[in-house]
Order: structure tokens, then sequence, then C-alpha cells
């Protein structure tokens, strides 16, 4: 495939973007860098299938540019983008991973009208394009979609349980769940070849703390002595998934002719609290640190809202492609421990920080 990821210069775009190359594709990463970050794939860039367009899903050229692979006429220092062609034939990217969006809670809270512009008008925009183009398209979307729905084995049909509107921790949810009505709405009446994956609590390598993520906090908190912060009581429970487990199951299903016009939970079901694991990472880590307790109100703003519970039902995605997460939370902390303290993963048995997952494709 000729793929293009918004939002690729991220946490989960940049591992993507590394996959699809090792797989012989070729990758447009399109990023603003306002919470990516061009060194998650300056590695990258020597290859010849890599090309980076930095640039807004919100500006319309660079969506083009992006989708075309023409000139923008600013190299900088992130990239040398392709060359007009001067015959009048365009070639366009095939393959749209869409991951740009408002990145963490914190983001969410604080600014949510930049979350809202980015879920909805900028996927317009990529829709746009990719209807133009006639590319087949992955929407990432988020386990933020069930909001307060407690489930102990959320399915994609579950209902969903919100707040009310006016507490801006609930806009995240319901951009996202524009962006899935959107990809439903191309697929259903204008054939666009569409796939919602509902991520669950992604962790691994590159990713930061600094927008609420919770795991990569605890450990930064460990390793330096500091108190590891849990907000509310801890009682909340969440699931955590590999990065490299989950990876190679997005290029799959946007592949996958059964999977247009459907929605996929796609995480780990290993449920922990969020006591339990700053209490796991202290041990782990070896560390001394104590857990400090903050309130919500404290730690946002007044009448925050969090989620109890957050455990998916992964049978669809299992039943389609065989993907089962092989990355225990034990070895998630071991590893982001080893890295933290700048040892790198030589911890890992042989093999286990390479792609696990393979799945026969009808496509």
């Amino acid at each position: 495939m000729d793929a293009l990821i918004t939002g690729g210069a991220g946490f989960i775009g940049s591992h993507l973007a590394e996959y699809l190359l090792q797989q012989g594709h070729g990758v447009t990463v399109l990023d603003d860098l306002s919470t990516g970050c061009y060194d998650n794939v300056a590695h990258l860039a020597g290859n010849p299938r890599f090309r980076f367009e930095q640039g807004s899903i919100l500006d319309t050229g660079a969506v083009e540019r992006a989708f075309t692979g023409t000139c923008s006429g600013e190299t900088g220092q992130v990239g040398t983008p392709t060359p007009t062609p001067t015959d009048g034939h365009v070639n366009h990217v095939d393959t749209v991973f869409h991951l740009a969006a408002a990145v963490g809670v914190e983001l969410a809270v604080s600014h949510p009208m930049e979350g809202i512009m980015v879920h909805i008008m900028g996927t317009k925009l990529v829709m746009e394009a990719a209807q133009r183009y006639g590319c087949r398209v992955m929407v990432a979307s988020s386990s933020e979609i069930y909001g307060k729905n407690t489930s102990d084995n959320i399915s994609e049909d579950d209902d969903r349980v919100l707040g009310s509107p006016l507490k801006s921790r609930w806009s995240y949810s319901e951009g996202k769940a524009i962006e899935e009505t959107m990809a439903y709405t191309y697929w259903r009446e204008m054939g666009l070849r569409t796939v919602i994956v509902r991520l669950f609590n992604m962790v691994g390598p590159r990713q930061h703390g600094r927008y609420g993520m919770v795991l990569p906090r605890f450990v930064h908190q460990a390793i330096t002595g500091q108190p590891l912060t849990v907000y509310g009581d801890g009682h909340q429970s969440r699931c955590f998934c590999y990065i490299d487990d989950a990876i190679p199951v997005l290029a799959d299903l946007v592949q996958h002719s059964d999977a247009y016009g459907k929605a996929f939970n796609l995480g780990s079901r290993e449920e922990t609290t969020i006591e339990a694991l700053a209490q796991k990472v202290i041990a782990l880590a070896g560390s001394k640190s104590t857990i400090h307790y903050i309130p919500y109100g404290e730690a946002y703003k007044d009448g925050f809202e969090d989620m109890p519970r957050r455990v998916p039902d992964i049978t669809k995605v299992r039943q389609l492609t065989g993907f089962v997460p092989r990355t225990t939370l034990d070895e998630i902390i071991r590893m982001l421990v080893s890295l933290e303290r700048g040892v790198g993963e030589s911890w890992f048995p042989p093999g286990r920080n390479e792609t696990l997952y393979s799945a026969t494709l009808e496509t």
C-alpha cells in the first residue's frame, strides 16, 4: 500500500510508520507537531519510501499535499517534500490511517475547542480527500467512546454512557463519536471503504506522560524517586495493551474486506486498578517512591468525571484477524523502566520486541 498516516509523528503513528515500512509499503506522515514529535520519525527519513509533510489536517493545502505528494515549497528541517509532477499526472496515496487527534485527557479538558475542531472539521477534510481519491480509511477511535459504561466486557454495540455536554471531559468522546459517524456514513452512503478501531490504552516506547498518560508518568516518577500521583482514589480500572501487539492489526484490518463499515475494539483484557498499577510500577522498578493521591478537582477542574472501568470485549477482532495480546503488563512495565533508565530493551526474551502478530488476509 501507499499509506498516509495523519498524526504520524505521534506515539502510535510513529510505530505504525515503522511497521508499514518494514512490510515494504510506502508511508507519508502528516503531522503539525503540536503534540507529535519529529524525533519519533527522524530515523525513517533516509528511507526512499518515507515522506514527511508538516501541516495540520485543518489545512486543506497540507491535506492535499499529503494525499498527492505534491511539493509544499518548503523543505525546512523536517524532510524534503516530493517534487510536483510536471506531466499532469498526480500519484496519490491509496490507504489512510487517520490518527490525528487531540491527545490525552488533560488537553481535552483544558482546550476542548481545539479537540472539537480537529475531530470534526479535520476529519471532514480527510474524508473528503479520501473519497476524492478512492482511498480506504482506518479511523482510530477510542475506548472513551463508551464513557461511564462499567461493563466487564464492553462490546462494540454496547450503549455509550456520558455525562453532561457542559463538562469538557466528554468533548473528546463526543468528537470521536462524530468521527465514527462520518466514517460509517461515508461507507454506507458513498461506498468509501472505512474501518473504525477503538483503541484501549495503548502503551510502549515514545509515549509521554505530559498529556495525562498514566503509565509513562508513573514510570518516570518511580525512577526519579518522586511520589506517584494517583488521581482520585485509584480504584478506577484500565487494561493496557503493548503497542507492538496492536500495530499489525491496524494494517491488517484496513485491508480486510469484511472489516469495512464496522467498528472493532482493540486492546488487552488484563485489568488493573490505577492504585494497583502504581504499586506494581514501584515494585518492578525497585523504587522507594510513595503514592500521592490527588483529588480530580485539583488535578483537572471542578466537575471532572472519570470512567470507573474499561474492559474491552475483543471477540470481534480476534474472530476476524486472530489477534491475541501477547505482552503482559509486568513485561510492559519492565520494558518502560529499562528504557527510562537508558538500558534499552535487552531484557526482552528473543523476538518479544519484534512483530508478534500475523494473519491471513482477504484483500
